[in-house]
């Protein structure tokens, strides 16, 4: 079977591509914008046209497209995440190849769910921000195309390779610097939100059942548990030998809950966040980075209050219901959060 990989260099597609490349039967080819790629082709400025005639000439039984932004204004994650897959479908309808596509999606195309419900594919989306409007669209446009087409509504994914900019990126980063520095006590904001976090590997996995399966639609990939940050951040501090305290900047203008790690008195110049800062939002910001994970903050943004609680537009829960994943990938997660938490701890001990 010859795959047609488009974004390998990205955090999924690193992952994606090394469970393709294990499979005897597959033979991968990378498309991408970097030097690396065994193509270079950019979807978000390259026409279908092209990509058509490059098609054509491989003929590829699947493309599995990890491409996309996580990062930047509404104009940018449109061009990367909906007009690249436009051209990706309307490639695919003139090409002669007749290959399937399996699409990544992402969970925030659902925006918030109901605090203990567990979202399946028939909810009505209502993405929280242009994220997750750029993402429903290029959903929307695989699912109209008439292609043979897949659509994995990855849920928050995790494990080695996490972007220093996404919530437990960040909780790793804090917790870095404090051990570094040697203080005490760490103050971190958002922790308050309950995400369903999958590893990564667990994500590749399912893409690879998904290129061997028949099945179409949408199908959530998720641990279908969720997960509270400040309890991330606990499990966190305990595979990394923290001992410090764990403070919680959540809750009313003023209010500092300490709600994780040992208690005790503050004292000045022992209070940090991740960043050397007052505060810190463990969910971070949309920012102007098509494949990136900076999430650079202004000084504005750390001695204020964030406008939303959440900004990553999916509210206070998200859970996936992952059981058409079972019944139609015969997908199920392996790997435990702690397992995943290790692994992005041991990337960010090496930085010190």
């Amino acid at each position: 079977m010859r795959v047609l990989l488009i974004g390998a260099n990205g955090y999924i597609g690193r992952f994606v591509a090394d469970r393709l490349l294990a499979d005897p039967a597959v033979q991968l080819t990378a498309l991408g914008r970097g030097d690396d790629a065994d193509v270079r082709f950019d979807l978000a400025t390259g026409s279908p046209g092209a990509l058509t005639r490059f098609l054509d000439a491989v003929h590829p039984g699947v493309v599995v497209n990890c491409a996309g932004a996580t990062r930047g204004g509404a104009r940018e994650l449109t061009r990367h995440n909906t007009v690249a897959v436009a051209t990706v479908c309307e490639a695919l309808r003139r090409s002669g190849c007749g290959a399937r596509l399996v699409q990544v999606g992402c969970s925030a195309e659902y925006g918030p769910s109901q605090p203990g419900s567990s979202t399946a594919e028939d909810a009505v989306p209502r993405p929280g921000g242009p994220y997750g409007v750029s993402k429903l669209a290029a959903t929307e446009l695989v699912l109209g195309s008439g292609l043979d087409a897949v659509v994995l509504r990855v849920f928050s994914p995790a494990g080695p390779g996490t972007p220093a900019g996404s919530p437990l990126g960040r909780l790793a980063e804090a917790m870095r610097r404090a051990m570094q520095s040697g203080d005490g006590e760490l103050r971190l904001g958002g922790l308050g939100a309950q995400r369903d976090f999958i590893d990564v590997r667990d994500v590749a996995r399912a893409v690879h059942a998904a290129s061997l399966s028949a099945a179409q639609g949408v199908i959530n990939i998720g641990s279908g548990r969720a997960v509270r940050l400040r309890d991330a951040a606990a499990t966190l501090a305990r595979v990394a030998g923290y001992g410090g305290a764990l403070h919680e900047l959540d809750g009313p203008p003023g209010a500092l809950r300490p709600t994780i790690g040992h208690p005790r008195t503050e004292s000045v110049g022992h209070r940090v966040d991740a960043l050397g800062h007052h505060r810190v939002d463990a969910l971070g910001h949309h920012r102007p980075d098509p494949l990136g994970s900076r999430g650079e903050r202004t000084d504005a943004e750390h001695t204020a209050p964030a406008p939303h609680p959440y900004p990553d537009g999916c509210g206070s829960w998200q859970q996936a219901d992952v059981r058409t994943a079972r019944d139609r990938l015969g997908w199920r997660p392996r790997i435990a959060l702690e397992e995943s938490l290790a692994d992005i701890w041991m990337e960010a001990a090496c930085r010190i």
